[in-house]
């Protein structure tokens, strides 16, 4: 088996992780309603869901229904 000659310090240990960063999101602009939103996902504005710039949720109606 082979053993290390020497004991690898901390800091050079830590060292050679840097290179795993976290990344920024994605961050995309709504088109209808100017909302800043991550890019794949749902978003609510004003009581609405949107989605690709469509309304899927619009809680303002049920609301006014109840």
């Amino acid at each position: 088996m082979a053993h290390p000659k020497r004991k690898i310090s901390k800091t050079r240990r830590d060292k050679r992780r840097t290179h795993y960063k976290a990344t920024m999101p994605t961050i995309a602009k709504d088109s209808v309603t100017g909302e800043m939103h991550l890019y794949h996902r749902a978003h609510w504005h004003e009581g609405k869901l949107y989605y690709r710039g469509q309304i899927l949720i619009d809680k303002t109606e049920e609301e006014a229904a109840a």
